[in-house]
């Protein structure tokens, strides 16, 4: 990625403002977020009491907002980026400009932590899990989707994403990639029993889309493509778990 005819590292912030226009754009560069947000959402059921609040770290631009609503839940978003911050308010996110690490928010606030395409990004992982789970009240949900470390994530994430024209180029670090065994151990140190699953977007709506986008035909949002179950979860891999105590 090039900012002010400079070569930006992989995994550099400052993509993101470079990006702050594609966001909500369903078939730009962050569509895959899009269908992401959608699939971790359903993982999220609907508020047990009045004032539950959602901590949505790594929020981005607040693509999961659209995909609670009616829920029941106070959406709290955190991010280091202003300007994707901007768009999460315009969402109705409760915006909060803080790093994923050091969360300026007070232990067990959180009925859920949502933690999207977020620990691929972080250069502390375990620091990231640590504040999750320290926002978790007791019976708290954590849901989260990564990528893996492994030959193959690398792989296909990015030697072959990268090559696509929907994906920018540097926004992984494939040296941040996140075992999912010991994400889950992670997890359990910090009082967290998750459970994780390979995820995928299922092929005949990924092969519309792209046909779509050879095109320059919309994609309607109804037939956008799916994220799915798969029995592998060597790239992709969604996780929740409930907070014990």
């Amino acid at each position: 990625m090039r900012d002010a005819g400079r070569v930006l590292p992989r995994n550099d912030p400052r993509q993101y403002d470079d990006l702050a226009d594609e966001w909500w754009r369903p078939d730009g560069v962050f569509a895959m977020l899009h269908w992401l947000a959608r699939a971790r959402a359903a993982l999220v059921p609907p508020a047990t009491r009045p004032g539950a609040l959602l901590v949505d770290l790594g929020c981005g631009a607040g693509l999961l907002a659209p995909h609670l609503a009616g829920k029941g839940y106070r959406h709290v978003g955190v991010d280091l980026t202003r300007s994707a911050l901007a768009h999460a308010a315009a969402h109705g996110v409760t915006a909060v400009n803080g790093d994923a690490t050091a969360v300026p928010l007070v232990d067990g606030c959180a009925d859920v932590v949502a933690a999207g395409e977020l620990l691929e990004h972080v250069p502390d992982w375990r620091a990231a899990v640590a504040e999750a789970c320290r926002l978790l009240r007791p019976g708290g949900l954590l849901v989260l989707d990564t990528l893996n470390d492994t030959a193959l994530a690398r792989l296909v994430a990015v030697r072959v994403a990268e090559r696509l024209p929907t994906v920018p180029r540097g926004i992984h670090d494939p040296r941040l990639f996140v075992d999912d065994r010991e994400l889950v151990a992670e997890c359990a140190r910090h009082g967290v029993d998750l459970r994780v699953r390979g995820v995928r977007p299922g092929v005949p709506g990924l092969l519309r889309w792209l046909l779509r986008q050879a095109t320059g035909a919309p994609t309607p949002p109804a037939q956008a493509p799916r994220i799915v179950p798969t029995g592998s979860r060597a790239v992709l891999y969604q996780g929740h778990g409930v907070r014990g105590g």
